[in-house]
């Protein structure tokens, strides 16, 4: 029985991802006979002889182009391994992209990806609110290397966007400088506000110069590769942290670039020069949750639906930020069903009352645990304001709706109605 291991469709029939994740990339002859792909843990591959040493790096460091049906040669694991190999085939098939890269978390592959673009004298067009490390790293690092940066708020829309883009360009050319990327993060940590991606590919068409355009860098972990695709709207890269849904399981750090490889080819170069890839185990266990991948997002995904449900019926619940529940005449409700294939299973609430109400609230949970992250199979509740975004000024924290009533949760795989349980005597300490 012969079968090819790169094998998209059978029959004239696409195969599914989660087909695809159970051999894709492996061949397990290669491996003496593994069904799965063993761990490589090793820093350096043996050449056969001298001259295939040097063909390797010529191909890896872009010296030439590799021929036809050339296998990328095995170098050191920090510029390949195949273990990462074979998880990056598997991302790209979830993420739609000719090629992934994997890192050793969510903020490497986002801080390794805008590195490989933002320049000194440069300007970075982004949406608010974001991931609390990625707001610190906008408003605090980059600045030091002198990139400037421009943010609207989502909930500003096309014009909020339009007012950003036409701020970034008088910046750009005040220094002779360039919008070197736009970033956006959608659906955004912890408000679930949304930005259009494909108006977002539509502002940085037009702000090319010199034939080069800004990428649009989209940071897509709250959704995951199952319930949006930013490829498919218009990104350039879709920067995710494995250590949520894809991991799944709180028992790793991981993140990872996807995108077609002329947008990932510099990204590439700086993983390798700056060393923030992933290590052999950790892709080994990504690997592994990538099997039960859509089981898992599926089975949260429903026991979300009831939980917010439960929540938006409860007279201590002021309102739930769940994206199904945006009404019919909301701005973002056309943009939900386009963009978007389902609400996912991570949201926020906020509870009638301040940090006082949110915090005995979250001290009485028994089953929920307090804790920061999201898209494991446990679930998770917050508090944002004083957590994740507590080095935000509170002023800044308040006008992008991070306010100290809110609660952050992610539904795991429990039964619902055990969490509900759970979530109806907390409230009752409030």
């Amino acid at each position: 029985m012969s079968h090819n291991y790169r094998k998209k469709e059978i029959g004239g029939r696409a195969l599914a991802p989660e087909t695809m994740m159970m051999g894709y990339g492996h061949e397990p002859h290669l491996s003496k006979g593994s069904l799965k792909p063993p761990i490589f843990q090793t820093s350096t591959f043996v050449f056969r002889s001298a001259e295939e040493g040097k063909a390797f790096f010529e191909v890896a460091y872009g010296l030439r182009e590799r021929e036809e049906a050339e296998e990328e040669g095995l170098i050191y694991s920090r510029i390949n391994n195949p273990d990462l190999q074979v998880l990056e085939d598997r991302l790209a098939i979830w993420d739609h992209t000719e090629k992934s890269l994997v890192f050793a978390s969510g903020m490497a592959a986002i801080s390794t990806s805008l590195l490989a673009y933002l320049r000194p004298g440069g300007v970075l067009i982004y949406s608010e609110p974001l991931y609390g490390g990625t707001e610190y790293l906008a408003h605090l690092t980059l600045p030091e290397f002198g990139v400037k940066g421009v943010a609207f708020h989502n909930s500003d829309g096309a014009a909020g966007m339009a007012a950003a883009v036409q701020e970034g360009r008088r910046l750009a050319e005040e220094t002779g400088g360039r919008v070197d990327a736009i970033y956006v993060e959608t659906p955004a940590n912890p408000t679930n506000g949304l930005v259009d991606i494909a108006a977002a590919r539509r502002a940085s068409e037009s702000l090319e110069k010199d034939g080069r355009r800004p990428p649009v860098i989209v940071d897509n972990t709250f959704l995951g590769p199952l319930w949006q695709t930013p490829h498919d709207c218009g990104a350039d890269l879709t920067v995710t942290s494995l250590t949520k849904y894809v991991g799944g399981h709180s028992d790793l750090i991981a993140g990872a670039s996807s995108g077609d490889e002329k947008w990932l080819a510099p990204v590439r170069e700086m993983r390798t020069v700056i060393g923030t890839m992933c290590d052999p185990n950790t892709g080994w266990m990504l690997m592994r949750s990538l099997e039960t991948l859509k089981l898992r997002m599926t089975a949260s995904k429903e026991g979300a639906k009831k939980v917010a449900a439960y929540l938006r019926g409860h007279d201590k619940v002021e309102s739930v930020l769940f994206l199904d529940y945006l009404p019919e005449d909301h701005p973002d409700r056309a943009l939900y069903e386009r963009q978007c294939r389902a609400a996912g299973s991570t949201f926020s609430f906020l509870i009638k009352g301040g940090e006082g109400e949110a915090f005995r609230f979250l001290n009485a949970l028994k089953i929920i645990h307090l804790a920061v992250s999201l898209g494991g199979t446990e679930s998770l509740a917050s508090h944002p304001a004083s957590m994740t975004h507590s080095d935000m000024p509170p002023d800044e924290r308040e006008r992008l709706g991070i306010k100290e009533s809110l609660i952050r949760i992610s539904v795991g795989v429990e039964n619902p109605d055990d969490l509900i349980a759970d979530l109806a005597q907390a409230l009752e300490a409030v």
